[in-house]
């Protein structure tokens, strides 16, 4: 008899082994997450660090920490799942579509100070008793950290480049919290929104002759003014404009903090300002006029007020938003039955639930032609933290 729940024993074993392990992307545009099942109650899975993590089946109770990690969780309709925010995501809850559709948010226990590079407070975190904790932007010794020291299993999930909207890496984290928190079927249908926009902006686009264009203001870790840039700013690539910016190096992602001397030497036709930056350039206007009114951009009223491309990571729907108003101002007879608003507004009701673009215009300033000289500005302008 003890033979025979020996061998028993051994066999569920075997059998229960036998259900984990990885599986690889299918290498699609929207591949696949590593996962796997097993017989219990959790899941296996690996995470954007190539962690291997088990995590319940039955998800409905997270927290979100780090750049971007929150956005991804209310792209897949799952707000009621989050127990805690961040205390960055109440301190500055402007800039950020996913904030202003859900102020609810903003009522949930703090469970760290948030930001670039800060760890979650472990006792704030055990006390609303998440189920699984999304981090983005850590390392993965700062993932195991956490997990060790709250006893629940970390997911870390990535943008990856985002060097346009269809980022492989951006998708595939989406498909895996989607798994976890119950929201396949909502994942697939955010990514093949985003594929879909992005398809129909660069055919729109394609074998035009590009005007050349800067962005300036773009948020990284703070606000700056009109030399932070980027080497692939999203909305240029997909719209097969000329960026000036292209060729520069950077080492952050595309960022790039570039010299005064340097913009007036390549002189763009058109520049755009990230609105999450204005604020700095207005003030840097009034110091240094002559420099602004050099510019080939300036003097022919070439420059164009864009909503904030990161803030608190990259900031997708509006980044996609921002690219229809860029390719209204560039080719307006390829874009001419277009209105960004509208379409900005359908962007951010897919995205996250409510059409957002006045709030952000009443923040930012929204879409419009910049007069620097003026100064009229009549709305408020919160910097990007």
């Amino acid at each position: 008899m003890r033979k025979g729940l020996a061998l028993l024993v051994i066999l569920l074993v075997v059998s229960v082994a036998g259900c984990i392990g990885t599986s690889n992307s299918t290498g699609t545009t929207t591949p696949s997450p590593t996962m796997t099942s097993s017989s219990s109650g959790y899941i296996t899975v690996t995470d954007a660090l190539g962690r291997t993590v088990k995590v319940p089946r039955n998800v409905t109770r997270v927290v979100a920490v780090g750049p971007g990690a929150l956005r991804i969780i209310v792209y897949l309709n799952a707000t009621s799942d989050v127990v805690g925010i961040e205390e960055f995501e109440k301190k500055y809850p402007f800039g950020r579509p996913y904030i202003l559709a859900h102020p609810e948010l903003l009522k949930l226990p703090v469970i760290g100070p948030g930001g670039p590079g800060k760890l979650p407070d472990m006792e704030a975190i055990i006390k609303v008793h998440p189920q699984v904790i999304f981090m983005s932007f850590v390392s993965k010794s700062e993932a195991d950290e956490v997990q060790k020291k709250t006893g629940i299993p970390v997911v870390v999930l990535s943008y990856g480049t985002l060097k346009n909207f269809t980022d492989p890496v951006f998708f595939k984290s989406l498909l895996l919290a989607g798994k976890i928190l119950g929201k396949e079927k909502r994942a697939e249908e955010v990514i093949k929104f985003i594929e879909e926009q992005q398809s129909y902006l660069e055919n729109l686009t394609k074998g035009l002759k590009s005007p050349s264009v800067y962005i300036g203001g773009i948020g990284f870790k703070g606000a700056h003014g009109i030399t932070s840039t980027f080497t692939d700013y999203a909305p240029f690539t997909v719209l097969n404009l000329d960026n000036v910016a292209s060729n520069l190096t950077s080492t952050n992602y595309g960022w790039v903090q570039v010299d005064k001397e340097w913009l007036l030497k390549v002189n763009p036709d058109y520049i755009f300002i990230d609105e999450g930056g204005l604020k700095i350039i207005l003030d840097d206007y009034k110091s240094n006029p002559d420099f602004y009114n050099s510019l080939k951009a300036v003097k022919e009223g070439h420059v164009y007020g864009v909503l904030p491309y990161n803030f608190y990571n990259t900031n997708i729907g509006i980044a996609i938003a921002d690219a229809y108003y860029i390719g209204k101002v560039i080719y307006p007879e390829r874009f001419k039955n277009i209105d960004p608003v509208e379409k900005a507004n359908e962007i951010f009701t897919f995205l996250v639930g409510k059409p957002v673009y006045n709030e952000l215009a009443k923040e930012f300033g929204g879409f419009g032609k910049i007069n620097l000289a003026s100064g009229n500005v009549t709305y408020g302008l919160p910097t990007n933290p």
